[in-house]
């Protein structure tokens, strides 16, 4: 089977694998316990968030582990959503976000009121700091974008967005799942508020992530103990924790490395169904990650397509993996292409990480050249 889906999640490594049966196995204490166990289990949290705080460019107090970007991004809108509404209940996101976003936001106005205006993109398929301009009002609090698609690969101009923002009360959340551990990503750098990012998105394991935070008020979603400066209530999953650290040090030292690899291993295998003369288009902007390819074959259905190449020994999707098993057309291309265009039927995504080979992808183009004809 080859795994061409690392959008929806990635594999781990063997250190990672490594490093987490090491805590498993020698060092099973809980952090918040005052004996020796306890101790040396703290220590190694201590060890984990300033890991990744480094490669952050940030002090490791700005950082919250959580179980993943769900709740990374639940936690940022919804917690300061809440906790600030006096201020006003105006929220600005786009139409791409990730559903974590958006349903959150759809929440927020169906059960507290508030009113939410989704940026669309231009005809170009972007997004332009004199959108979000324009859509600015006194009572806006809170703005919320993605910097990377989970669907097309597109990223969103973050820094100008947050020079946008600099004269406004309102707060910067930026999901940077797809982004983070294959593009340079600095909080501060980039001037946010929020930040979101999950494990399983870099080789690390699932069910863990972090947020970085700037220390704004904010209303909790778990209440319980004092864990994570009494911010997150819940014991701190070591385990995933250590992985994560692991994998995202592992991302960062080879982070140009790999880029140059999937940007070249996209390259040759766009030319390589060129070369075969399969009919195909690209969706999205001009301005994308090379480890995303939202792909079109004119008159091919892509649910037909997705298991033809499943039975083949192929891992690929139609879209996000957090809407599997439904029927609707991605709402990524809907926003980009409107809810009639053929393209919503005939789109697949191949998503590429660094442990992918050139061999592979010349057989899938040989696959496909054999499917579509």
């Amino acid at each position: 089977m080859i795994y061409l889906d690392n959008a929806a999640t990635t594999p781990l490594t063997p250190a990672v694998i490594q490093s987490m049966a090491a805590v498993m196995s020698d060092n099973f204490g809980n952090p918040s316990s005052i004996h020796a166990y306890g101790r040396k289990a703290s220590h190694l949290l201590r060890d984990g968030r300033l890991t990744i705080a480094k490669i952050l460019g940030t002090q490791p107090r700005n950082l919250i582990f959580t179980s993943g970007a769900t709740e990374s991004n639940n936690m940022a809108i919804q917690g300061y959503a809440l906790a600030n509404q006096d201020k006003g209940k105006h929220l600005i996101t786009t139409a791409i976000e990730h559903h974590s976003v958006l349903h959150v936001m759809d929440y927020l106005e169906k059960r507290f009121g508030f009113q939410v205006t989704y940026l669309q993109p231009d005809e170009n398929h972007q997004f332009s700091p004199e959108a979000l301009k324009a859509a600015l009002r006194e009572d806006t609090i809170l703005v919320s974008t993605m910097l990377a698609n989970n669907e097309t690969g597109d990223l969103l101009p973050i820094a100008e967005f947050a020079q946008v923002l600099a004269n406004h009360q309102a707060v910067f959340h930026v999901d940077a799942v797809q982004a983070t551990g294959k593009i340079p990503v600095r909080p501060e750098g980039l001037g946010v508020d929020f930040l979101s990012a999950s494990a399983h998105k870099f080789h690390g394991p699932k069910g863990v992530g972090f947020l970085y935070a700037k220390p704004h008020h904010m209303d909790n979603l778990l209440h319980g103990g004092e864990q994570e400066e009494k911010r997150r209530a819940s014991t701190e999953n070591m385990i995933g924790i250590t992985g994560m650290a692991q994998a995202f040090k592992e991302a960062d030292q080879l982070q140009e490395e790999n880029y140059q690899k999937i940007s070249q291993l996209g390259e040759d295998f766009l030319k390589q169904l060129s070369q075969k003369g399969v009919d195909y288009y690209l969706n999205g902007g001009p301005n994308r990650l090379p480890h995303v390819i939202n792909i079109g074959f004119p008159g091919q259905n892509n649910g037909l397509l997705l298991t033809q190449l499943d039975l083949a020994g192929f891992a690929v999707s139609t879209g996000s993996a957090c809407t599997a098993g439904t029927v609707e057309p991605s709402h990524v291309l809907q926003a980009f292409y409107g809810t009639d265009s053929p393209r919503l039927s005939e789109s697949i995504r191949i998503s590429l990480s660094d442990l992918n080979t050139s061999e592979e992808l010349s057989q899938l183009a040989t696959k496909l050249k054999e499917i579509i004809g």
